[in-house]
């Protein structure tokens, strides 16, 4: 790809977690050129002095949030903010021919009265809603491909999801029986400062959250109820573990089949993904483990049978700010520009 085939694309909260990781990945990507940067408590301040380890690559100012702007310097966008503002810009932005990348719960939830329930707030965005495809793509690629508009999911979902996905669509589980405990490292909660991620804080402990009622549930159980046919409840805890990048979800269910045997679920794992460049179903006996993951758009996943317990344990590790944030947005813009799906994104980790 040439420089004058260069999409224009902007970013929206480009001054977070999610926004920075964007930035760098999209830096390097050879499709696009990052022609704004938008945010509202940073704007005016040049990107360089809010990451100064990235002054040497980026050149840009933050600026308000204007969508007439944007709409006419980009043709894609991504919206990096907190739960509650993607759906007031977002309808503007696609009447303009703006293709939207939302990193917020906002677009994932097929029935906006559930995104009421679960995140409150008024909505009255309900035909733009209803363009928005779910941005999963091991599931959802050819619906990526054609939409304008796509809700990415987060890292927990993302990481519980293609854990659960194969079990479900292929009915080898009691749906019902599905428990997903999950860990995730302390970028996942963003950069705005909290009392409970300082370092005295946060070191040394391991915190159960939202157990019984954290707000990633019902947009599990959305996509579950999908896959198999009926609708499902799965019991989902998160917790926050003492590290930075990372996050682990290990799945607990009930096998359909008694005599189901690892082999076989490695066997049909491997087929299900056989088309998703960016999962690795790991050989029989091997257990994912979180940093093989780091800085990469890549999901590990490890599957074990326990005949004594008659349960399915599978083991799902990403980094939460790349397949579980920024790299999966922009493996949905590659799908919706029609490009290679792993233009752009890394597939080898940070290690040690």
């Amino acid at each position: 790809m040439g420089d004058l085939e260069r999409l224009p694309v902007g970013i929206v909260g480009a001054s977070g977690y999610g926004g920075v990781q964007l930035v760098r990945l999209l830096m390097d990507h050879p499709g696009v050129e990052v022609v704004y940067l938008g945010g509202e408590s940073s704007a005016g301040k040049p990107f360089a002095e809010i990451y100064p380890h990235l002054a040497h690559r980026v050149d840009l100012t933050i600026e308000p949030i204007d969508l007439d702007k944007i709409a006419s310097r980009c043709q894609a966008v991504f919206l990096s903010l907190p739960n509650g503002l993607a759906h007031t810009m977002a309808p503007t932005l696609v009447s303009k021919g703006v293709k939207v990348l939302d990193l917020s719960a906002d677009y994932r939830f097929r029935n906006l009265e559930t995104y009421k329930a679960w995140y409150g707030g008024e909505r009255n965005d309900q035909e733009t809603s209803e363009l928005a495809v779910y941005g999963l793509p091991e599931l959802y690629r050819d619906r990526i491909a054609e939409a304008q508009l796509v809700g990415c999911p987060g890292c927990y979902v993302t990481t519980s999801l293609l854990a659960l996905a194969p079990l479900l669509k292929q009915g080898l589980i009691v749906p019902e029986s599905a428990i997903i405990d999950a860990k995730s490292g302390t970028s996942g909660a963003g950069r705005t400062p909290k009392t409970n991620l300082l370092l005295a804080e946060a070191d040394n402990s391991l915190a159960p959250y939202g157990v019984t009622h954290h707000r990633h549930t019902p947009e599990i159980e959305q996509i579950c109820t999908e896959l198999a046919g009926h609708e499902v409840m799965v019991q989902f805890t998160p917790h926050l573990i003492p590290m930075v990048r990372g996050l682990l979800a290990t799945v607990y269910a009930t096998p359909r089949d008694p005599g189901l045997v690892r082999e076989v679920m490695v066997t049909i794992y491997t087929a299900f993904y056989r088309n998703s460049p960016f999962i690795r179903v790991l050989p029989s006996g091997v257990y994912p483990q979180t940093k093989w993951a780091c800085g990469t758009n890549l999901c590990y996943i490890g599957i074990e049978v326990d005949p004594r317990t008659d349960k399915v344990i599978v083991m799902s590790v990403t980094d939460n700010l790349i397949k579980g944030q920024a790299g999966q947005a922009i493996q949905c813009l590659n799908l919706m520009m029609g490009w290679n799906e792993i233009l752009g994104l890394p597939q080898l980790s940070f290690y040690p």
